[in-house]
This record gives C-alpha cells, structure tokens and sequence, in this order.
C-alpha cells in the first residue's frame, strides 16, 4: 500500500479547510482499518493452518492408540470380530466424551451470548442488584 499523506498544520477556520481536514481523518482511519482487517485476516489464516495440522497429528496419534490396544487384544488371542468391537466401543466412548464437554461448555458459554441479551433486553450481569 503507498504511503498517504494526510493534511497536517494549523487548521483552517474557513469550512472548505474543516471538510478538508475531516476528509484526511476519516482517510486515514479507513486506512488503519484496511491494514488492521488484512493483518486479523492472516492471522486468522495461519490458526486455521495450525488447527489443522494439529487436528490431523491428534488423529493420526488415536488412531495409531486403537491399533496398539488392537494388537494387545489379538495378542491375548482375542477373536478379530472381538477386537474390532472393542476398537469401536473405544471410539464411541471417545466420542461421548468429547461430546459431554462440549455440550458443557457451550451451556456455560452460549454463543453470541451478549448479542443475544442486547437483543432480549436483559440487563448485563455486572448491572444486577
């Protein structure tokens, strides 16, 4: 992005110089915003990046734990059938659980919470007597 200049020294009383004056500010607040939208927007980006990344080494490590307990169950002279049914009951345990703590943190934390008590009227939770 080049470099702006912006209306600087004394100011003008007359109300051309004022408008012009105004004009520079809101120049150059909209260019603070545009860098600072473009600088989130990257950094939004590398995050997602990153969480990926994990998301894919995470699931690569439980699938490589079920495999384990998997070769320890066939080990012990487990059946095949039997071992991929413990494989899936462990998913599903798994699964609930993840589920379990979601389900809780988001009744702590709803989302758009403080959108939805502007829109309802409620008072904030600092505000009640």
């Amino acid at each position: 992005m080049a470099a702006e200049t912006y209306e600087t020294g004394p100011a003008d009383p007359s109300l051309p110089g004022l408008l012009r004056r105004v004009k520079s500010l809101v120049k150059a607040y909209v260019s603070l915003v545009v860098v600072d939208a473009r600088h989130a927007v990257h950094q939004v980006i590398a995050v997602l990046c990153v969480a990926i990344v994990a998301a894919v080494l995470v699931v690569t490590a439980w699938l490589a734990f079920v495999v384990a307990v998997a070769g320890w169950l066939l080990q012990d002279g487990i059946s095949w059938p039997g071992v991929l049914a413990c494989a899936g009951l462990l998913n599903i345990v798994a699964a609930a659980l993840a589920g379990t703590w979601l389900w809780h943190q988001l009744k702590r934390n709803p989302p758009l919470a403080a959108t939805l008590r502007q829109v309802e009227g409620e008072p904030l939770r600092g505000d009640r007597q």
